[in-house]
């Protein structure tokens, strides 16, 4: 009979392994391009983005998206993206937001930041107003 091979206390549990490994969000080059930008055009381009979700809507939950000018707070998840780009998040917008991809599209009917969360289980038409 084979014994099954000691784990190591130390050592994280494989599945936290994993989930450490994949980012709490992931923000695309040409979202972090705009982001650069809006930042350099401020005047602060040390500052980050704050990102999150808020109650409000027609469905329930807005997306926050702001300036950050201070440092992340003690449990904030700091992402760094492309450009050299911190998006800020908060815990309880985590539980959330984590696995959301923050693009900028242009397009016929606009341009402007889209969040992809996997988490949503609807939207309204506008894509501002979601909920869980």
């Amino acid at each position: 009979m084979l014994a099954a091979p000691a784990h190591d206390a130390a050592a994280p549990a494989p599945d936290a392994v994993a989930e450490e490994a994949t980012p709490p969000l992931r923000v695309t080059v040409r979202a972090a391009k705009v982001m650069r930008g809006q930042l350099d055009k401020r005047g602060t381009p040390q500052a980050a983005i704050r990102f999150g979700v808020r109650g409000g809507g027609c469905t329930g939950y807005t997306y926050m998206f702001q300036f950050e000018d201070g440092p992340p707070r003690a449990k904030d998840t700091v992402v760094e993206a492309a450009h050299g780009v911190r998006v800020y998040v908060d815990p309880k917008s985590l539980l959330l937001v984590r696995g959301t991809e923050i693009d900028f599209e242009t397009g016929m009917r606009g341009h402007g930041f889209r969040f992809a969360n996997p988490n949503i289980d609807s939207s309204c038409g506008c894509g501002e107003s979601i909920s869980f």
